[in-house]
């Protein structure tokens, strides 16, 4: 409160929200059901309810049936987020310029749909993208999970040692900067996403042993075609 982030708080579920028009859920994921099934009560008839989980799993299915005829669920996701945790790591800027994902369903009220993506602009976002449930935990395995699970297994690789430090310049930096992790979240995250993630793991074990076979054959024509090939990709990934 003394720095303007909170207006009125609510530690306790009250009135306060039956005068809530929207309810933003920026928790973990197993605490967005629980909060919605134990204090539905408390919610405006029309609420509209939505959250910043960065996997979805089977929460939306979950909260569905609790809901009230008028009341509604759209799932959001702000491709925006930093290294490290608590309200020290917060910043203003944190939406500019970030894509943020709606997640909706046949049955979502398209008004809301319109709106939450309205709010995603309004906070500095350049792009929305609407997807299924599913289209979302999916590609998140892929642009997500994995980097932080590879960026964990660099940093706690055998190879680390007291005189690493010395040899670090950018591409180990940028390649681990979010093992510095939420490890409490991220264990949510992984779990509540556990197939999708174990399917890319199998995937990159599949690009992993392609470099192994042409380091073993020697195949500089090989390394330089995988080389050439993700740079091509990345210059078109961004410059989209």
């Amino acid at each position: 409160m003394d720095q303007g982030v909170i207006d009125t708080p609510c530690v306790l579920p009250d009135e306060t929200l039956k005068e809530a028009d929207v309810i933003i859920f920026a928790v973990y994921p197993a605490s967005i059901f629980e909060f919605v099934q134990k204090n539905i009560s408390y919610f405006k008839a029309s609420v509209l309810l939505t959250d910043a989980a960065g996997i979805k799993g089977d929460l939306i299915a979950r909260i569905a049936p609790l809901l009230g005829k008028d009341m509604d669920f759209v799932s959001g996701h702000p491709m925006a987020g930093k290294e490290g945790s608590g309200f020290s790591q917060s910043s203003a800027q944190i939406f500019n310029g970030a894509n943020y994902i709606v997640v909706s369903g046949a049955n979502n009220n398209r008004d809301n749909v319109e709106w939450l993506k309205s709010l995603a602009m309004a906070l500095g976002c350049k792009k929305t993208v609407e997807v299924t449930m599913e289209q979302h935990d999916k590609i998140i395995a892929y642009t997500s999970n994995l980097p932080h699970l590879l960026a964990v297994a660099l940093v706690n690789s055998k190879s680390m040692n007291d005189d690493t430090r010395f040899f670090v310049a950018g591409s180990f930096r940028d390649a681990t900067r979010v093992a510095d992790i939420n490890a409490e979240l991220w264990t949510d995250l992984f779990l509540y996403n556990r197939d999708n993630v174990l399917d890319e793991i199998e995937m990159f074990k599949e690009e992993l042993a392609l470099w192994s076979e042409a380091l073993e054959k020697g195949d500089a024509e090989k390394l330089k075609f995988m080389m050439r090939s993700a740079a091509m990709k990345r210059k078109a990934l961004y410059n989209a």
